[in-house]
């Protein structure tokens, strides 16, 4: 049941980063729970843990990260580093 909550939150915080840059992430669900799990680990080495804890996610830091996570991935899709040839 762990394991289920833990994705659950990780797919809501990569959502919800996504939102706020008003992109979609891609890869659908799976891509908001990777996009969750690394923002958690980049906002927490950034930011320290900080705010609410659920899931054993920092909240805040984890937006924080998933939002710099992904700006860095769109910024290397867009420059061509992810097209196909």
């Amino acid at each position: 049941m762990d394991l289920l909550w833990v994705l659950i939150v990780g797919g809501l915080i990569g959502w919800l980063s996504g939102n706020l840059i008003g992109r979609d992430v891609p890869g659908g669900v799976i891509g908001n729970i990777v996009a969750g799990f690394i923002g958690s680990w980049l906002g927490t080495e950034l930011l320290g843990p900080r705010g609410p804890v659920i899931g054993g996610f920092h909240i805040i830091p984890a937006i924080v990260g998933s939002i710099i996570a992904l700006l860095i991935f769109f910024a290397l899709a867009r420059g061509g580093a992810f097209r196909r040839r």
